[in-house]
């Protein structure tokens, strides 16, 4: 089923706004503190989950106040759906990671299976520990694993759909500045 830019922009027109450009820029800026307290001697890589991941991820780097490699990767489980399903592995990441520290950011850790996954494979590849960074945190009990940390935390959210800055709406709306709820999702 293809989705209609009229319906496009009628989830954004009746969206609840969550937080603003200026919350999210607070909570960047206290999460890349956390990150530069703690990786500035690490020699990390960083990895960006594409594709919600992009847009924090640029924002984010320019805050690190230390040399670091910038890399990708692509596991997702909601292809443009609101629901997701299997893993799906696009685009495995390209350093060697033995014996260097991961930094893993991502734009959302709802029930938490892709970054589950992808700190499995950061370890299996021989990372001597591995960080994570989300933006938001869904406010749940659905985790797929309960006991993961979240090292540096954005902003916690409600357990709605949500969208904006990196985070989509069937592949639509990432460029929102703030992050938007869907109306009765």
């Amino acid at each position: 089923m293809s989705v209609t830019l009229t319906e496009i922009n009628q989830v954004m027109q009746e969206a609840d706004l969550l937080y603003t450009p200026d919350q999210l820029n607070v909570a960047m800026d206290q999460m890349a503190e956390g990150i530069n307290r703690d990786l500035a001697e690490a020699n990390p890589v960083v990895y960006s989950v594409m594709n919600g991941a992009l847009v924090l991820t640029g924002h984010l780097v320019t805050r690190l106040k230390f040399p670091l490699e910038i890399s990708y990767l692509h596991a997702t489980r909601y292809r443009n759906k609101t629901v997701g399903s299997d893993l799906d592995w696009r685009a495995f990441p390209a350093q060697d990671v033995t014996d260097r520290s991961v930094l893993i950011v991502d734009d959302i850790y709802d029930e938490g299976g892709t970054l589950a996954a992808i700190v499995d494979h950061c370890y299996e590849a021989g990372a001597r520990d591995v960080k994570i960074a989300v933006l938001v945190n869904k406010d749940h009990e659905r985790k797929v694993r309960p006991e993961m940390e979240v090292h540096y935390e954005g902003l916690k959210c409600i357990d709605r759909y949500i969208f904006g800055f990196g985070m989509d709406y069937k592949g639509y709306w990432r460029n929102a500045d703030g992050i938007y709820a869907v109306k009765g999702m």
